[in-house]
């Protein structure tokens, strides 16, 4: 049973959201679920961190969440990024709507099955989707073709590939990242 709230981080929240993200980089699955590595991640200095936090705390642009636990620590996060029409994304394509893209996806392995990822997901895509000026048509994700947990996950979700494949990673040149997308509900048309 999940007994975590979900919620936003808080820009001075950087040191538990520096904890959780080198704990997902420890995490076995991490060379196939993040483009970052631990030794990357660990040489970052604080105002990285501070500042990596501030920006997702608030603002159009990014937001992350976490699941916290009644104690108080974090068990999970996901953050959404904003793709702004016109702009070009992370693998050089032009963006032609405005559209979310869910990133950094980790819940620690103790509290993996019990809702804490619906829960993180619930939130993220509530936040994507009250967003206004312009309106996200669709929220999207990558994942690698060998994270078979992950993306039997996002199906169970209603996320749906699209058919698009990224190859190559900044550690993998052979990698193959598969883009699931979620469309806007209807009712939030």
């Amino acid at each position: 049973m999940n007994l975590h709230g979900v919620r936003p981080v808080s820009a001075g929240e950087w040191e538990k959201a520096k904890e959780l993200r080198l704990s997902a980089l420890r995490d076995p699955v991490a060379p196939v679920a993040f483009l970052e590595n631990i030794v990357e991640a660990e040489a970052q200095p604080d105002e990285f961190w501070q500042g990596r936090t501030a920006g997702a705390s608030s603002g159009r642009a990014v937001r992350q969440f976490v699941a916290e636990a009644p104690d108080g620590s974090w068990d999970g996060s996901v953050t959404v990024l904003v793709e702004e029409g016109g702009t070009i994304d992370y693998f050089g394509e032009v963006v032609e709507k405005a559209q979310g893209h869910l990133v950094g996806v980790f819940v620690r392995p103790a509290q993996r099955g019990t809702g804490v990822t619906e829960a993180l997901f619930a939130a993220a895509l509530e936040w994507a989707w009250s967003l206004d000026g312009p309106a996200l048509g669709r929220v999207r994700l990558f994942v690698h073709e060998d994270n078979a947990r992950a993306e039997a996950f996002y199906r169970r979700y209603g996320f749906v590939a699209s058919g698009r494949i990224v190859v190559g990673t900044p550690s993998d040149p052979q990698a193959r990242e598969l883009e699931y997308v979620l469309e806007r509900p209807a009712a939030d048309r």
